[in-house]
């Protein structure tokens, strides 16, 4: 609940401030992608000022995400190795028949006696 406040706290501020950018800059403009020919630029495009801008950052917010989700890529992969190794430990816990004694603890609500521990001295 409190996150959708917090949401809605940002997120209509910042549409309002989207439809005010959006009605103040209707310009048109032409952006060109040719360095060679001003008079007569082989590639340009023609859309209003809010909507290159909107567009900009929509492609650098792509961009970042893209970059973020590959700088992240080596904890992903040692999540999937762990996750296996994981698989593999527990099954060969299961195989050796001492899954028994964990699952009856776990089932009872009661830890192993292993790890019950005292209250501290005082």
């Amino acid at each position: 609940m409190l996150r959708k406040i917090v949401a809605a706290l940002i997120l209509v501020p910042l549409a309002v401030i989207i439809v005010a950018f959006a009605v103040a800059n209707r310009q048109i403009v032409t952006v060109s992608l040719d360095p060679f020919g001003a008079a007569e630029p082989a590639a340009s495009v023609t859309l209003p000022l809010f909507a290159l801008i909107l567009l900009l950052l929509i492609i650098g917010v792509v961009i970042g995400g893209v970059a973020s989700w590959l700088r992240q890529g080596k904890w992903r992969g040692a999540a999937r190795r762990l996750e296996r190794d994981l698989r593999e430990l527990r099954q060969k816990f299961e195989a050796h028949g001492l899954a028994g004694d964990a699952t009856t603890a776990a089932q009872h609500g009661a830890p192993p006696a292993r790890l019950r521990l005292r209250p501290p001295a005082r």
